[in-house]
């Protein structure tokens, strides 16, 4: 519609309007985030985003009139469960500090599966731990050791000359094999990988699977691996570019990283 508003956000405004609504406003701004990005925001993201537009509002009244319009949010939260396994051959320099203080310092890299009618495709993302973007990914119907080595060529071509970050793992086979090391000391990369049988060692990219099940795979249907395949790239863009993060002081990854490379 004319206004940017979905026609359903429109009538719904309207008819509050009528009934004589002092957030009738809100409501609609509410609704309009909430249907944007499709069911994914709870009341602390449209705060954020409210905020960020420009409109002052706490997220307390958020909340409450979330609740009144019976709008919550799709994605459930998950726990992780701790398992202090044996120690790796290759220690664990990351040892749980997920945090780091600029791009490209520390990242971190898994495999994930996807089961659509029978057939499967792995997902093998990098991310980076200064504003969780994930810098590179492949994807690959089985999971050979290209589906690792292209994304590392993908994501050591973003780099610098003087940029080497730690880049930490699970044990998977992939990470021990010898093309692998060598890529990363070529180009002066330090090698980390958790503990075995212990998922919190890489709980960052363990807690970006679990969104990404939650936020995208568990909401949709799909009827072939290529068109899981086409939506993981959108929704990937669309995690990088446009999913706000409430540690992000309520900006994406790449909004964050553009403004700290700017200052």
């Amino acid at each position: 519609m004319a206004a940017g508003l979905s026609r359903s956000t429109f009538y719904y405004q309207a008819k509050a309007l009528q009934a004589g609504d002092k957030y009738a406003q809100l409501k609609a701004s509410i609704r309009a985030v909430y249907e944007r990005h499709k069911g994914l925001y709870g009341y602390r993201r449209i705060t954020a985003e409210l905020v960020r537009c420009g409109q002052q509002v706490n997220h307390k009244t958020v909340q409450r009139l979330m609740n009144d319009m019976a709008l919550k949010s799709l994605v459930r939260l998950k726990k992780y469960r701790s398992y202090r396994g044996e120690l790796s051959a290759t220690p664990n320099l990351l040892n749980r500090q997920f945090k780091a203080k600029r791009p490209n310092e520390k990242w971190v890299t898994d495999v994930t599966e996807f089961n659509v009618k029978g057939e499967k495709l792995y997902l093998s993302p990098i991310m980076d731990l200064f504003n969780g973007e994930i810098v590179a990914y492949e994807m690959l119907e089985r999971p050979l050791f290209p589906l690792v080595s292209n994304m590392l060529k993908k994501a050591l071509a973003r780099l610098t000359d003087r940029q080497a970050p730690l880049l930490h793992s699970d044990q998977g086979w992939h990470y021990h094999m010898r093309p692998y090391r060598q890529q990363l000391a070529e180009r002066g990369l330090t090698q980390s990988m958790s503990r075995k049988g212990n998922c919190l060692d890489n709980a960052a990219m363990e807690s970006f699977f679990g969104t990404l099940k939650s936020e995208f795979f568990k909401l949709n249907r799909f009827e072939s691996i290529e068109q899981l395949r086409k939506g993981l790239h959108d929704y990937i863009h669309y995690y990088n570019h446009h999913r706000l993060k409430l540690k992000l002081k309520g900006l994406s990854p790449v909004e964050y990283r553009t403004q700290a490379l700017s200052r």
